[in-house]
């Protein structure tokens, strides 16, 4: 280490506090550690406030020493200057055994005890994929862990802005607990933004749970809800034009084959909470609801919709066919649909007119991602319609399925249809476009 002399002529000496606080920002907390060692400049500003405002924190599932190192260490550093954070993210990743999460759960018991003690600035808390349902999850243990986590955010109740709690996995009275926790003392809630995608317990029928609706309206200044659709009814839709439609910006809505969605939700419903909620937009995320009766449930014209997502994976059913939907239900979006991803296994249909017209009469769609069985002139026809400015994407991304092994004609010809499109593709679009064999 340098003596004072040379410290002194040394220009990291003399770097001002602001500039040496944006350096530590870069470092980890083992080098922040050594460079807090330095001198006694350094170490004050090790203990900068703004350091120490954002943390995320990863519990490692398979057994490793220098993980566990590297974990023992992020916690103590979230004790020591838990009093400054704003934003927490905890992340368990890949929980492989009862013992470690008997484990998790008594380090997350003291750790949200002493933030509860310590913090007055959090404002955003992060807990996913927690699949409090699996069989590691012990009675006891997920009871315990449920009880310490509703008593920290009863405490945070008045500042916390922001809670995830996606893929949580919990029982309907279990999850109404865990979000009456936002409300307890003062009986309504005022933060902003929740996410409960995934929340619940697969198969439940939550729609019909007055004990939810009675939870959902003690939310006053709801900004974004992230959800699942075996949540929505007639019910729950006109509690959010009555306590939040003057700040309701985004519905996010995923709607999974798993979760049970054949309810009947009124379109009137829906045309309330627009009217009342003129900034409302809402986006759905299909997961493997691709047939069209199911889909018209949902897709009713008085909703105003942003985005849809509507992804078959790789599985493929041959009574389903795509058509209906792009050509019956989608074109009603056309005055606010802004992002379209499908991804389907259409091998036995062909698509390309129907969705090339769906595309030209969505005026406002910015945003295309499309895995499908597609011809490649599909290709050519797109970027002509856009180049004549029938179209105003900025985005294009398309995975073209082929039923055969080699595709090197069709990679052929792609790069001929970029070729031509180049000055367009360069200037104006993000745009990526690949064949992919699926045999």
């Amino acid at each position: 280490m340098e003596d004072a002399s040379e410290a002194e002529q040394n220009c990291w000496a003399h770097l001002p506090d602001v500039c040496l606080r944006h350096v530590f920002h870069w470092l980890n907390d083992r080098d922040r550690s050594r460079a807090a060692l330095v001198c006694k400049k350094w170490s004050c500003a090790m203990y900068s406030g703004s350091l120490w405002r954002c943390r995320t924190i990863t519990f490692y599932g398979h057994p490793s020493r220098a993980r566990m190192l590297e974990f023992q260490s992020a916690l103590w550093y979230t004790k020591k200057f838990g009093k400054y954070l704003k934003h927490l993210e905890v992340k368990l990743s890949n929980p492989y055994n009862t013992p470690f999460i008997k484990k998790f759960q008594v380090t997350m018991k003291g750790l949200l005890s002493h933030l509860g003690k310590c913090n007055s600035h959090l404002v955003s808390l992060s807990i996913k994929y927690l699949e409090l349902d699996g069989l590691i999850w012990k009675n006891v243990v997920r009871t315990q862990f449920i009880k310490n986590l509703a008593t920290f955010l009863k405490g945070m109740s008045k500042q916390l802005d922001y809670l995830n709690l996606k893929g949580a996995r919990i029982t309907l009275e279990e999850g109404c607990e865990l979000l009456n926790s936002l409300s307890s003392l003062t009986n309504r809630s005022f933060i902003s933004e929740i996410n409960i995608e995934d929340f619940f317990s697969l198969h439940l029928s939550v729609y019909s749970s007055a004990l939810f609706q009675q939870t959902m309206s003690k939310f006053h200044s709801l900004t974004i809800l992230t959800f699942n659709y075996n949540c929505i009814s007639d019910e729950l839709l006109d509690i959010l034009r009555e306590r939040s439609s003057h700040s309701l910006c985004t519905l996010n809505i995923k709607c999974h084959i798993h979760d049970p969605h054949g309810q009947v939700v009124s379109g009137m419903s829906w045309a309330n909470l627009a009217k009342r909620a003129p900034k409302l937009n809402v986006n759905f995320f299909f997961e493997r609801v691709m047939k069209h009766d199911h889909l018209a449930r949902i897709l009713l014209v008085e909703i105003p919709v942003k985005s849809i997502s509507l992804r078959s994976c790789y599985f493929s059913d041959p009574d389903w066919t795509m058509r209906p939907t792009l050509t019956n239900l989608l074109p009603a979006y056309w005055d606010g649909l802004q992002k379209l991803t499908l991804e389907l296994n259409n091998d036995h249909e062909l698509l390309d007119n129907e969705l090339l017209q769906l595309i030209l009469s969505c005026k406002r769609l910015l945003f295309l991602k499309v895995w499908a069985f597609l011809s490649v002139s599909f290709m050519e026809r797109l970027l002509q319609n856009r180049a004549e400015r029938k179209c105003i994407l900025t985005t294009i991304k398309v995975r073209i399925y082929t039923a055969q092994y080699d595709s090197t004609e069709e990679e052929r010809l792609l790069a001929d249809i970029y070729r031509k499109f180049k000055y367009l593709i360069d200037s104006e679009l993000n745009y990526f476009v690949i064949t992919y064999p699926m045999v």
